[in-house]
């Protein structure tokens, strides 16, 4: 593995403080592999062998039951995915796959789970990273059931011109996997766009346009409690 992708592992909040000899003994059994569009990387219901990261490129995970499929989060570089199936040793809730040439480095389960054992720093690194997970969880489950379809395109929306710093930017995804995170159908997602043309929100293709955002924030009355990934 190159040096320049083992600093990126190691400038990780996860990784950052760890022992640099049980860093380097995760390194020793990790390599990187590039993966083109749409192939799946996990599988739910199968044992995690690999702690992913990705450095490059993005990663859908989603799930599916009784012939439905749902988006359930985008992983971009630099970050993890599935860390808590591979502290647990326990079958995948989610699945994965690429949405663009991705490169990903895969870390040994076992020895991540060997580290979290002997080494206190990383452990609590580990901790604090389920934590965030946990909160983002909470949050997600009540952007569903508190919000309607249009409350929470409209705070998507919001969540989105913050990330941007601008109040005209192209939407991350394609609408139909848009409509799969946000809990609707793609008919319903294109009804909701409609309907906050009144609110200020001008859509062209995949570009959006807020024209008003004090009038969009008074109808869609975003929460930091659900709407803020800092706290």
């Amino acid at each position: 593995m190159s040096d320049s992708y083992r600093q990126e592992v190691r400038d990780l909040a996860l990784f950052a403080e760890m022992d640099m000899g049980n860093f380097e003994a995760l390194m020793r059994g990790a390599y990187v592999q590039n993966f083109p569009p749409r192939i799946e990387l996990i599988t739910e219901g199968e044992l995690p062998d690999f702690l992913h990261v990705v450095v490059s490129g993005s990663v859908d995970l989603f799930s599916t039951w009784n012939g439905r499929e749902t988006s359930l989060a985008t992983v971009r570089p630099v970050s993890t995915f599935i860390l808590a199936a591979t502290i647990r040793g326990a079958p995948y809730l989610m699945s994965a796959r690429t949405l663009e040439k991705s490169r990903i480095v895969l870390l040994p389960s076992e020895d991540v789970r060997r580290l979290f054992d002997s080494d206190s720093v990383f452990a609590r690194a580990i901790v604090t990273e389920l934590s965030q997970c946990y909160r983002a969880i909470v949050k997600n489950t009540k952007d569903l059931k508190l919000r309607t379809s249009l409350e929470r395109l409209a705070n998507y929306l919001l969540r989105q011109r913050q990330r941007n710093g601008t109040d005209e930017f192209d939407l991350m995804m394609e609408k139909r996997r848009l409509a799969s995170f946000l809990g609707m159908t793609p008919e319903n997602l294109s009804r909701s766009f409609k309907g906050l043309e009144p609110f200020g929100v001008k859509v062209a293709g995949n570009h959006i346009v807020i024209t008003d955002v004090a009038d969009l924030m008074r109808f869609a009355k975003p929460s930091p409690l659900i709407d803020d990934d800092s706290t």
